[in-house]
């Protein structure tokens, strides 16, 4: 089963570290994906940039919205995903339980599947 750990982090958070407090942090997360990956759970991971690079799109009625970030609405950002290949949700749950951004952001575990459900 696949499941998606979305990292969500306070909006704002990233800009109040130092570049080296951020390095630290930048590397504790490769290391985690590295030893995912290592344990043969990694199918991929990506960190995003900050929301105020952000775009929304929503299509009404044939018409395109487009809304730059940031998101003044949205208390948090998702600040990146790891994609695993896991054998249940507990499974998931304890890898998610693993992750260092658990103790400066929050780590919202999802399997995957269709949306029709």
């Amino acid at each position: 089963m696949a499941y998606v750990l979305l990292i969500h982090e306070p909006r704002g958070q990233r800009a109040s570290r130092s570049e080296a407090e951020g390095r630290i942090l930048y590397e504790r997360m490769v290391q985690y994906g590295a030893g995912l990956k290592q344990r043969g759970l990694l199918l991929a991971v990506e960190s995003l940039k900050s929301d105020e690079e952000g775009v929304r799109l929503q299509r009404r009625e044939g018409r395109d919205r487009l809304l730059d970030g940031p998101f003044s609405e949205a208390k948090e950002m998702v600040g990146g995903f790891f994609l695993l290949s896991c054998t249940g949700r507990e499974e998931a749950l304890a890898i998610a339980a693993e992750c260092p951004a658990a103790e400066w952001a929050t780590v919202e575990v999802r399997e995957t599947g269709p949306c029709f459900l």
